[in-house]
This record gives structure tokens, sequence and C-alpha cells, in this order.
């Protein structure tokens, strides 16, 4: 039997690697087993969201999208450029260098808070032992007082299009395309969906996103969402709603192999032809070679491991953060649940506010939201008030030239409460905290409107927005009488 630890942590993802580093700095002797493996052989951490997600697809979009402006919209604003082109060899070194610098920083804080990094496959077993098997395939195991399960999701393939060489991929396979595609599919108009088809729109593919759903984007208030289609519309995405994907078959050799996609939508079978072909369809908990039998731990109907409000499993001692419970897959949800776990090890009485937790589409203009929308408030009977205000009444969008979009206020009718924030424009993943901090507080409609704004900000436009909800705004024609 190796070292006893007070805590192990199972997987080094942003759930996994943020509790382990907490709980060393709440003073308790900490591990943290991770298997990834990167190109070179080297055990790295971050989990999906720094290797193959979150951070690299940011890279990507980065880029991309500052190509387009420059090629685009630059000379709108008196800057001429000339010709632009794109070197996509050079945009992978890119995110594989930011990649690597997020990955090392994760290890150089293990070290600096003490936390003990184990490379391998971590298994729970019976009385809170964790056996890790080395990339050499040798097994030890270790002894906790506390086991953190963090071990994250992986994409959901589906059986009409199955995962075939590097012309049928994932998401993560959708970040190594060696050039754009001239014709690329998408099976899924949700977030991933929609991000990677930016991406490579942006660099010359001709795109056609598969949705299954009739409505666009549902997790969103549907203002906002209808007008998010119509701009991604505008820029080349062509987005086919109730369109369900019933077979793909790949055709050709080698350079000219090209994938064959069928589905149904309300005309009926339909297919077509692309060179490649991504399945965004969602992501499932990944719990394969996880959890002994002896260990005891309860899984959900849907593969979830089983937990309650603080994330404490069946199992005295055992908990279970991120993609590998309930709620949604969010990389910040993850982390916030490690802090609260820690916390509840080392003695402490934290909560969650599951409430207030924001969703970011990294497009462009970026889609943010949190809380609920008004067709979810009229779903639960709950009576509201909204205040909308557009970015092309914003001197500082017009300023740069990015007049799209709008915030949307969602707020209790009778107690004015805010209840959701929903963003379509510039920086809506950044001006969304605004909306997560008043809802973290229980502040009011009024409360928004009552605060003082920097002029001239994007962030007024929330400010605007808040005024709208009692008729107050300022910078907005039409408005509502005052009672």
């Amino acid at each position: 039997m190796a070292d006893k630890f007070d805590v192990i942590v199972i997987g080094a993802g942003p759930g996994g690697y943020v509790a382990a580093i907490h709980a060393a700095q709440l003073g308790l002797k900490t591990a943290c087993v991770e298997k990834w493996v990167n190109k070179e052989g080297k055990t790295v951490h971050g989990g999906t969201c720094l290797n193959v997600g979150c951070i690299p697809s940011k890279a990507l979009l980065e880029t991309s999208h500052k190509f387009v402006e420059t090629r685009d919209h630059y000379a709108e604003i008196g800057i001429n450029v000339g010709d632009v082109s794109t070197d996509v060899k050079k945009m992978m070194e890119f995110k594989n260098s930011v990649i690597a610098k997020n990955t090392g920083g994760i290890s150089m804080l293990f070290k600096s808070n003490g936390v003990t990094a184990l490379e391998g496959t971590g298994k729970l077993l019976d009385g809170k032992k964790v056996e890790v098997t080395g990339h050499d395939g040798k097994a030890e195991t270790y002894e906790a007082d506390n086991v953190i399960i963090a071990s994250g999701s992986v994409p959901v393939n589906i059986p009409p299009a199955p995962m075939t060489d590097d012309i049928i991929v994932d998401s993560a396979g959708a970040l190594e395309f060696a050039q754009a595609p001239k014709r690329l599919g998408v099976i899924g108009a949700g977030v991933i969906g929609l991000e990677l088809g930016s991406v490579w729109s942006r660099l010359g593919s001709e795109v056609t996103v598969l949705e299954a759903l009739d409505t666009f984007l549902p997790m969103v208030d549907q203002a906002i969402a209808k007008d998010a289609q119509k701009l991604f519309k505008k820029q080349g995405l062509d987005i086919k709603m109730g369109a369900r994907v019933t077979g793909s078959e790949i055709k050709g050799k080698g350079d000219s192999r090209e994938v064959v996609v069928k589905y149904t939508d309300g005309n009926g079978e339909q297919e077509q032809t692309f060179d490649k072909l991504i399945v965004c369809v969602g992501r499932k908990p990944y719990t394969e070679s996880l959890l002994d039998d002896s260990a005891g731990i309860k899984l959900d109907e849907r593969g979830f491991i089983f937990v309650d409000d603080q994330c404490r499993t069946n199992v005295s001692g055992v908990y279970a953060i991120g993609d590998v419970v309930r709620g949604p897959m969010l990389a910040h949800k993850a982390s916030e649940e490690g802090v609260m776990v820690a916390d509840l090890i080392a003695g402490q009485k934290p909560e969650m506010n599951y409430d207030a937790i924001p969703s970011v589409i990294y497009t462009a203009p970026e889609v943010a939201w949190v809380g609920i929308n008004e067709q979810q408030a009229k779903e639960q009977g709950i009576e509201v008030k909204t205040g909308a205000f557009p970015f092309s009444a914003s001197g500082r969008a017009l300023a740069n030239n990015a007049p799209e979009g709008m915030v949307k206020v969602i707020a209790d009718a009778e107690t004015d409460r805010v209840l959701g924030v929903h963003i379509l424009g510039q920086h809506a993943g950044e001006l969304i905290a605004q909306g997560v901090i008043a809802m973290e507080f229980g502040s009011s409609a009024e409360d928004l409107a009552l605060t003082c704004f920097a002029h001239p900000t994007l962030s007024e436009a929330v400010h605007e927005a808040a005024l709208a909800v009692d008729g107050h705004a300022i910078h907005m024609a039409n408005r509502k009488k005052r009672k």
C-alpha cells in the first residue's frame, strides 16, 4: 500500500485540478490522478477543456475572427490592408502553444501548492482506496480519507455517423484539420457545433449544420436566439432545423473520399455530400473503468454519478463533481463544485447557487445567458416583466463597429428580482458576469437600473435593459410611459 492522503482527486480537468489545489491550500494532504497523455507521450493536466475543448477552440475562434475582421471590416473603418490570407498550419501551431502554456501552468500550480501528481488511470475501490495504473501497466493502490471523482465527459457517438479516421470526427478531431474542407457538415446546432462551424466557415468552408430540434437554441431566450440565427445564416452557416440524420456513407479513396449524409426533414428524405463531417450532438459522463463494483457508487438512469446538492455520493467521504454529475456540462460549474467540495472536506459550510451559472457561445457575436428565459418563465407559471436594449443604440458598440445584438433582462413581475439575463453581442461572455453577480446577490432590476455604469462602454446596454424593465430606458425610442 502506498501513501495515504486526506484527499485524492481522480481527474485533473477544470473541476479536478481546482479541487486539488484548493484542498491543498486548505492544508489537506492532496493527490490528483491524471491519465491524459499528449502527442509527445507526456502526462498533461487540464482535461478536455485545456487540451481539446474550451481553450484550443477559443484560440481558433479568435484567430479566425481576426482574419474575417481584417478581410471584411477593416476597410469600413478606414484601415486598408490589401489581400489577406490564412495559414492554417500556423494557426494550429499557435493553438498548440496556447494549450502547452495552459497545461504547463497547471502542473506548476500543483508543485507550488504541494499537490502530488499521480500519473495513470484511477479506479475507485472499496473503502476509499484508489488504484492507479501507470502508463507502463503497473498498478499501485493509495488510501484516502476523502475521494473526489472528477472524470469529466466524452463526446456522444451516434450510430448513423460513426467516427471514421479523419473524415467523420468529433469536436476534438475538428480542431486538427490541416486545411479548411471545401464542404463541411456539422451535426448539432448547439454550443460546440456553432463554434466549430464558425471557425471553419470563416476559413473558407461551405458549412451546413444539421439540427434535429425544431427550435434554435431552446435554452436561450427566443428573442435573442432568433436574432442570432439570422446573423449566423448571414455569416454563411446554412442551419437546417428539424433535420434528423439517419445514416452516412463514405465514398471514394484517399484524398478523394467524401461522406454522404442522409437525413429527414419536413420535406422527407434528404441527402448531402461533404468532405468532412463533425458530430456535435452532446457529451456523456466518463465512467469507463472508473468504479470498481466493490466501491458501491450509484449511477442514475443516464449514467451520471448520483450526488446530492453538495456533490456527495451515496458513499460517505466520496464526492463527484463536474460533467460526471447532474447539471450543465460547463468547466466553470465544475470548478466551483471543486471549491465547494474542498471546503466541505475542510469543515467549512459552503453553498453553491446553481441558478446563477452562466453559459456562453463564443461565436461572433457571442451569445451568453444566465438564469431562465421568458419562455421558461411562462412554462413555470411565473409572471415576468422584461426590458431589452439593442447594441445598435449603444455609442460604444457603434464606435466598435459592432452594432449587432441586444441585452434582455427578465425580472419577476411582483418582486422585481432578476430571474435571467440574455445577451447577443460583442463580448457578451464578459458582460454576462454583471447578470451573474446581480443574481448571486438577489438583485432587483431596479438595483441594476440605479447602478452607475461607465460611459462609453458596452456594459451600459445591461444598464439600459434594466431601466427598460420599467420603461425608463434613456437611449431608446418608443419607451414605455411611466405609470
